[in-house]
């Protein structure tokens, strides 16, 4: 059974800084591509960004391009999120998710249904 386990949530004002990390226990970690989503109270699941396997390329929501990096260490078996110049609109559960058996992953990055494994998520909180 694979666990993701995610860290690095917390209570931070507008125009700060988090960085989420998410332990993988698998051993083929190399071969994951990695991805970051969000929910916030009352509202759907939603893309956050994500990397490809081999690191890559990497593909971020429109609301957070510029401010949020993902990137992968194979090394460590994580992945991590960048979060800056947060806004009060990035508070939200922060969820990772892998994949390891993605067929066109340039077209469904952006699907919960494309990810197999999931953590169970950090919360993030940003005050005004």
């Amino acid at each position: 059974q694979v666990q993701l386990v995610e860290s690095g949530g917390g209570l931070v004002q507008a125009g700060g800084s988090l960085k989420l990390s998410c332990t993988v226990s698998e051993r083929t970690f190399i071969s994951y591509a990695m991805a970051w989503f969000r929910q916030a109270p009352g509202k759907e699941r939603e893309f956050v960004g994500a990397i490809k396997w081999n690191g890559d390329t990497t593909y971020y929501a429109d609301s957070v391009k510029g401010r949020f990096t993902v990137s992968k260490d194979d090394a460590e078996n994580a992945s991590y999120l960048q979060m800056n110049s947060l806004k009060p609109e990035d508070t939200a559960v922060y969820y990772c998710a892998a994949t390891a058996f993605s067929i066109n992953y340039s077209e469904s990055y952006d699907k919960t249904s494309e990810y197999e494994q999931w953590g169970q998520g950090t919360q993030v909180t940003v005050s005004s």
